[in-house]
């Protein structure tokens, strides 16, 4: 019987899938959007979900306990000052998995993991339509 075991190996040993729990997070941090497989996101999704939390009350404990998961002095400040104030009156559930049917090589199903709130930013659409 498999109780009290939590988690996914995702086919990695501790330490490859402690760094790539953190990578998927810097980089979800960074761009608030991730397209990555169906697992690693479900994985990945507690994990930041704890770090968003933490996020919302900006104080020096909150944010030396970011950096030594994070190990990213910039992503962290980007956490507390952009990401956290934009959650601050959401109890939960900061992200969303999408899924995004499969990847070609090998039918992996893969999943977008984004922020629930997240700016969608336009690139100069209505520049190009003026002229």
């Amino acid at each position: 019987m498999k109780h009290r075991i939590k988690g996914r190996k995702l086919s990695r040993n501790t330490a490859h899938r402690k760094a790539l729990l953190r990578n998927l997070s810097l980089a979800f941090i960074k761009n608030d959007i991730i397209k990555t497989t169906l697992p690693k996101a479900k994985e990945v999704k507690p994990f930041v979900e704890k770090l968003l939390t933490i996020s919302k009350k900006d104080n020096l404990a909150n944010r030396r306990l970011a950096i030594s998961i994070l190990g990213n002095n910039s992503l962290v400040e980007k956490l507390f000052k952009e990401i956290g104030p934009r959650i601050k009156n959401r109890n939960g559930g900061y992200t969303r998995i999408m899924k995004f049917g499969f990847r070609t090589g090998d039918k992996a199903p893969m999943a977008l993991f984004e922020l629930v709130d997240r700016v969608i930013v336009e690139e100069q659409t209505e520049e190009k339509k003026s002229k």
